[in-house]
C-alpha cells in the first residue's frame, strides 16, 4: 500500500513540477511515505535535513570529551532460556551506532552499515525524555507550578478537545485517555497522519486540538505520541519563549555536545518534540551521562536531580513495570522515561525502530544504540526486551572494571 501510495505521489509531482506548484511539499510527503522503507531507512535516518523542514541548534562551550578505554563486548548475553550471539543479534535489530560509556570513558564504539561517527540520528520518541528535561527546568523555576493543572489552563485552544481538563501530570505519564494508533506500519494510523501533516505543511497544534478522548485520564497508561506535543505547547505558554530557544538555553548549551542538534519542524517551525530531534550518537551518550549522574555536569545542576528522580519513578498501578491489564506494555513508565521490569537503578529513553539511551547507575554505565529496525515493532515489540538482556549483558561485563568519575547524588 505504501508503496503504490509512493508510486502516485511521485507521478503526480512528475506532472505539475513544471509549474513548480507545491513540488516541496510533495517531495517531503513522497519520502515521508518511502521513510521506513527497507532500502532507505538507514539512509533516511542519518539525513532527515534532508527530507523535512528543521530548525538547528548550534553547539557551545568546551566539548566534554570521552576517555577511551576500549574494552571488547561479552559473545552472547542470555534470553529466555537460551543464549543469544550478541554480533548475531547486532546485525539482526540492523544496529547503525553502539557507544557504551562506563564512567567518563568509552569502552565500545561503532558504527554500522556504511553510517559513521558524525552522523545526526535520528532519536524518534527518545526526544521526548529530552523534552521532560527542560519541563522540569520549567517547574523548577515555578513557572508550571502544579502537575494537577489542566493542560487548558495554559493552552485554551485544546479547550473543547479530548485534552479538556485533562491534567499535566497525566499528559506526562501518557495517561492522558487520549484516543490514538501509534502503529507504524498502519498507512492510515493517526501517527502516520501526524507524519503527512508533517510532510505537507500542516500545524502540529491543530492536530492535537482534533483528538478525541476514549478513556478516563490517569487509569491506563497508553503509549500516546501526540501527549508530548501537548506538553510542548504548555512549556511554550509557561514559559513564553519558543521551545528551540528554552531547550539550548537550559539544556543544550549547558550539555557540552561535539555537533549541532537538528530538530524537525511543522510549517510553522514549531519542533517535533515528540520525535524530531537528530543528534550524533555521542550526543545521545552525553544526555545519558548527565541523568546518570543526577543532572550534574561539572559541578553545575543543570536539570533538577528530584524532577530526574520523580522522571523515573512510576507512582501509580497503570505505570508499574509488570504486565498488567492497565497498560497496553509491560514496561513501566514515569515522566516520558521507560523504566524496564526487575529495574535495579535502570531506565531507558526509547525511539522506534531501536533507539536507545540505557541507564544504569549502580553499574555507572550508559548505552546509545541507533537502529534502522523494521522488525522492532513485531512480537508485541519484543525486540525491547532482547535490547534490555543485551545491555544487562554489557553493563554486567563491565561490573569488575573500576569507574572513572562518576558522580554521587550527594
Amino acid at each position: 500500500m505504501k508503496k503504490i501510495v509512493g508510486c502516485l505521489i511521485l507521478l503526480l509531482i512528475t506532472t505539475i513540477s513544471f509549474a513548480g506548484l507545491y513540488r516541496n511539499e510533495l517531495l517531503q510527503l513522497y519520502h515521508t511515505v518511502r521513510l521506513f522503507d527497507s532500502e532507505v531507512i538507514v539512509d533516511n535516518f542519518s539525513n532527515m535535513k534532508q527530507i523535512a523542514p528543521t530548525k538547528t541548534i548550534k553547539r557551545s562551550g568546551v566539548v566534554d570529551d570521552f576517555g577511551q578505554r576500549p574494552l571488547p563486548l561479552p559473545q552472547q548475553f542470555g534470553y529466555q532460556d537460551g543464549n543469544v550471539d550478541m554480533q548475531g543479534w547486532l546485525r539482526s535489530s540492523s544496529t547503525t551506532a553502539l557507544v557504551v560509556i562506563k564512567g567518563d570513558d568509552i569502552t565500545f564504539e561503532e558504527y554500522y552499515q556504511g553510517t559513521g561517527e558524525y552522523d545526526q540520528r535520528i532519536s524518534w520518541s527518545m526526544a521526548k525524555s529530552f523534552l521532560s528535561a527542560i519541563f522540569g527546568v520549567a517547574v523548577e523555576e515555578g513557572l508550571i507550578a502544579d502537575l494537577q493543572t489542566a493542560v487548558t489552563e495554559y493552552v485554551p485552544s485544546l479547550i473543547g478537545s479530548g485534552y479538556d481538563g485533562v491534567s499535566v501530570k497525566n499528559v506526562l505519564q501518557m495517561s492522558s485517555g487520549i484516543y490514538f494508533n501509534e502503529d507504524y506500519g498502519d498507512f492510515f494510523s493517526d501517527i502516520n497522519k501526524f507524519g503527512r501533516i508533517m510532510a505537507f505543511g500542516g500545524s502540529f497544534d491543530d492536530f492535537a486540538a482534533s483528538l478525541i478522548s476514549d478513556r478516563e485520564q490517569g487509569t491506563y497508561m497508553h503509549y500516546v505520541s501526540i501527549d508530548t506535543h501537548v506538553l510542548g505547547m504548555v512549556l511554550r505558554a509557561a514559559t513564553d519563549m519558543d521551545i528551540v530557544d528554552y531547550f539550548d538555553e537550559k539544556l543544550w548549551s549547558k550539555l557540552n555536545t561535539e555537533r549541532d542538534a537538528i530538530y524537525i519542524t511543522d510549517s510553522q517551525g514549531e519542533p517535533m518534540v515528540l520525535g524530531g530531534l537528530n543528534l550524533i550518537s555521542r550526543d545521545y551518550a552525553r544526555m545519558g551521562k548527565l541523568y546518570r549522574d543526577f543532572g550534574r555536569l561539572n559541578g553545575e545542576q543543570i536539570i533538577p536531580a528530584q524532577w530526574i528522580e520523580d522522571s523515573i519513578t512510576p507512582d501509580a498501578p497503570h505505570l508499574m513495570p509488570g504486565k498488567r491489564a492497565n497498560a497496553n506494555t509491560h514496561f513501566g513508565y514515569g515522566y516520558q522515561w521507560w523504566i524496564p521490569e526487575n529495574a535495579n537503578e535502570e531506565f531507558l529513553a526509547i525511539g522506534i525502530y531501536g533507539q536507545y539511551i540505557y541507564i544504569n547507575r549502580k553499574a555507572d554505565v550508559v548505552i546509545v544504540k541507533n537502529s534502522a529496525d523494521i522488525n522492532f515493532m513485531e512480537n508485541g515489540y519484543e525486540s525491547m526486551d532482547y535490547a534490555i538482556a543485551a545491555f544487562r549483558a554489557i553493563a554486567k561485563s563491565l561490573s569488575s572494571e573500576p569507574s572513572q568519575g562518576n558522580i554521587s547524588e550527594n
